[in-house]
């Protein structure tokens, strides 16, 4: 029965009409056919077969650069990224390409720096490292401003690690062009540093309007970022990032920060630990103590190193010009020429009679800006140094790496910001009034100092000395500021009067200034801690660090009324010299050594200078003869190794013979003259006279070799100024000999002649027996 009713109610349904129900659509007949269809392409880039690619430069994909564009626009990260690496090999293969392409490579690389994935952004750093540098610079300049507007874009995006990464690439193009990347960083004039700044502020969670102040007239520094960098997690709802993260944005904005304050860093590299250093040592520590900026400008000159050039063309010097031989290099002004002392007076500097009239040199540091930014980061650093000093000067184990650079980074922010500022209070300015925060940050290092790790390793100690001089630098600094009396004009307008000091030193400061100066003196000494045995040497990077310690010590850190007085200055001195009689003539610090120790001797007769610091009140005359001596040698032993020591070396001791130091006595001529003469040329048991140095150097740089013709006639002239004091003229006679020698059959020898003519007049001394005068035995 069952199986009948089921038959009969299919039957029914074949003839039952479908009921339609709202919002429902008509249901389709059983027996319907689906016409519908799919359709999907296939792309295949790199199997074309209507492009001809024989006379393209391609990969080993067969790639082109049109190709690798596309390929950069891929919706893939994947295919990014291999795009990218793409693009390496093909410009690697052939560099010939990489300038014609710039404009579309990097209007779509750009696009890449914020990219979401990790693996693209990676690849795209390491990818600009390799390309920037291969970039000529003016070929690279007209994409600066593209690619900054997306590196800060990626500043502010959403993702933490996208602004990490932004940072990184900050932190090169700060390498290649850190004019533009700080252009407008202080909103003085067009650019995107502004921007720049603000971002690492925000992801140091520092208020980017730090430009605003309170009512109590401190500097707002409220957060507005959102992102916190910290080593420890916070209860809020900021992203979290760690130590790491926060040490790339401290390193990065350090660099920023020296690019923009017009202080570049000095490293290793840019000295040449290994090799010769061959830059100028910084002069900045000096400014306070000039009376114009202009005449520390001048001093500033006095060592700028000549242009090796071997293809110059000689000049020599005449008393009358003739019109036929001057040219557009020289500007001949009879007026100028007649106002210059004669030639027998070689005391007086041909820089004196080209004073620039125009005293104003507009500072391109806006210190009030500086105030506001160092008191905005004021609590970044104190959080920096008390997360990081305890760790790191443990005296159980040596600290991490990270905590390490961590505290040098902030450290170096510390000294760049605060070096401007109290430079700018040490001028009279109202800067002074915040050394507090200073003072605050250096309280938090000052009971680990001298800082020594917890046990020997080369690279930590290396740091830890690196820390210890920018702590000495920043004490020295803030003493010497301090104790500076301020600088008055007189009634007549024309020198300046020192006054008493302006603010008084606490005993904590003082206590830290003699810290810091036995400190400066046992690393100039040559001695380590009392568990080393064998200390590590100073590099150039540490000595060039550690002059601003030493000028403050020798202008008396501690102050007028302080019981240490006179004997910091000579104790101090002394150790400079004796170090930089030591120190040998292959060493990388010999270049800085000789430059600093001739700028304190010849500030004895600057024009300006209104320092405390007096060579000659030194009581160190013994020494400074020893250094003075031992320079003949020095210059036997560079040769032609070094030619910027060379020459730093012998205009030093020429600046000297101008100005008539006291150091440069007559009686000290002879023993110049005659430690010069194996300069010249050499006498050897079995073969003879051979030429010294001076011929390699003269060959290497026909400028510097002259220089040193111009130091040895200043010599002579100065003795034939004084025959009836001479009692060893024998020294002369061979130095003239040796040089005639050196110089014979060379374009040098008519130079001589003309060098001698002009500043070896003829002898006014009662002829000797035999007819001769006493000039006559030495030229």
């Amino acid at each position: 029965m069952p199986k009948s009713s089921k038959k009969r109610k299919e039957k029914a349904a074949d003839f039952a009409k479908a009921k339609l129900k709202l919002g429902k659509g008509k249901k389709a007949p059983s027996n319907v056919v689906d016409t519908s269809f799919k359709a999907r392409s296939i792309v295949l880039p790199t199997q074309s077969i209507t492009v001809e690619k024989d006379n393209v430069p391609t990969t080993r994909r067969k790639q082109t650069f049109g190709d690798i564009l596309s390929l950069l626009r891929h919706h893939n990260a994947g295919v990014r990224k291999d795009a990218i690496f793409s693009a390496k090999e093909l410009f690697n293969d052939h560099p010939d390409i990489i300038t014609s392409s710039m404009a579309a490579l990097f209007s779509a690389c750009a696009r890449l720096i914020g990219d979401t994935d990790a693996g693209v952004r990676k690849a795209l750093l390491s990818f600009f490292e390799w390309l920037l540098v291969r970039v000529a610079r003016d070929d690279l300049v007209p994409h600066v401003p593209q690619l900054l507007l997306f590196t800060t874009s990626a500043q502010t995006h959403i993702f933490p690690e996208i602004r990490i990464d932004a940072v990184r690439y900050l932190d090169l193009f700060l390498g290649v062009m850190p004019e533009y990347v700080v252009m407008g960083w202080n909103e003085n004039g067009s650019g995107l540093g502004r921007r720049i700044l603000d971002g690492y502020l925000g992801l140091l969670n520092v208020s980017t309007k730090f430009g605003q102040k309170a009512s109590d007239g401190r500097t707002s520094a409220a957060s507005t970022g959102s992102v916190t960098l910290s080593a420890q997690p916070f209860k809020t709802d900021y992203v979290l990032i760690y130590l790491k993260s926060r040490l790339v944005v401290l390193r990065s904005l350090s660099k920023f920060l020296c690019c923009a304050v017009c202080r570049p860093s000095v490293t290793e590299a840019d000295v040449g630990n290994q090799g010769p250093a061959t830059s100028s040592i910084p002069t900045w520590f000096l400014r306070p103590f000039f009376a114009t900026t202009r005449l520390y400008e001048e001093n500033g000159r006095l060592f700028k190193g000549l242009s090796m050039d071997n293809q110059e063309k000689p000049m020599f010097w005449t008393p009358e010009p003739s019109s036929e031989s001057l040219d557009e290099d020289f500007v001949y002004n009879r007026d100028t020429v007649a106002s210059l002392p004669v030639v027998s007076s070689i005391l007086t500097e041909l820089s004196d009679c080209f004073v620039d009239r125009d005293g104003s040199c507009p500072s391109a540091i806006d210190v009030d800006f500086l105030i506001r930014l160092a008191r905005a980061l004021h609590p970044t650093l104190i959080a920096s140094y008390l997360d990081c000093a305890p760790v790191i000067f443990s005296p159980g184990i040596n600290p991490s790496d990270t905590d390490l650079q961590l505290l040098t980074a902030a450290m170096e922010i510390t000294r760049t910001l605060y070096s401007a500022v109290l430079q700018d209070a040490s001028q009279g300015s109202e800067a002074a009034a915040h050394c507090d925060d200073l003072k605050a940050l250096l309280g938090q290092l000052a009971g680990y100092f001298p800082f020594k790790p917890a046990h020997r390793d080369a690279r930590v100690e290396q740091t830890f000395q690196n820390l210890s001089v920018t702590y000495c630098e920043l004490v020295s600094l803030l003493v010497l500021v301090l104790s500076l009396p301020i600088l008055e004009l007189s009634p007549q307008g024309d020198n300046r009067t020192r006054s008493l000091p302006h603010t008084k030193v606490d005993k904590k400061l003082q206590m830290q200034a003699e810290s810091v100066r036995t400190y400066v003196v046992r690393l100039l000494k040559g001695e380590g801690e009392s568990d080393v045995q064998l200390p590590r040497p100073l590099t150039p990077t540490v000595y060039i660090a550690l002059l601003p310690s030493i000028w403050a010590l020798l202008n008396h850190l501690d102050g007028p009324n302080i019981h240490l007085g006179e004997d910091v200055s000579s104790t101090v001195l002394s150790a400079v010299l004796e170090h930089a009689i030591r120190t040998v003539s292959s060493s990388a610090v010999k270049h800085p050594t000789i430059e600093f120790v001739a700028r304190l001797l010849l500030l004895e007769k600057e024009r300006g200078y209104v320092g405390s610091f007096k060579p000659r009140g030194a009581a160190a005359e013994e020494k400074w003869l020893q250094w003075i001596l031992h320079l003949p040698r020095v210059l036997w032993e560079l040769g032609n190794s070094n030619l910027a020591t060379s020459v730093t070396l012998i205009q030093a001791l020429l600046r000297l013979l101008q100005r008539g130091s006291f150091v440069v006595r007559h009686e000290h001529i002879a023993s110049l003259c005659a430690r010069l003469v194996p300069f010249y040329t050499i006498t050897h048991p079995s073969r003879g006279k051979i030429p010294g140095p001076f011929r390699k150097l003269a060959m290497s740089s026909p400028r510097a070799g002259r220089l040193a013709l111009d130091l040895s006639a200043a010599l002579l002239a100065e003795r034939a100024k004084n025959v009836s004091r001479d009692s060893n003229s024998s020294s002369y006679q061979d130095l003239d000999d040796a040089i005639r020698a050196a110089i014979k059959d060379t374009v040098e020898e008519e130079y001589w002649a003309h060098l001698i003519d002009a500043m070896c007049p003829a002898p006014r001394s009662p002829p000797l027996p035999g007819g001769e005068n006493a000039f006559d035995r030495t030229v």
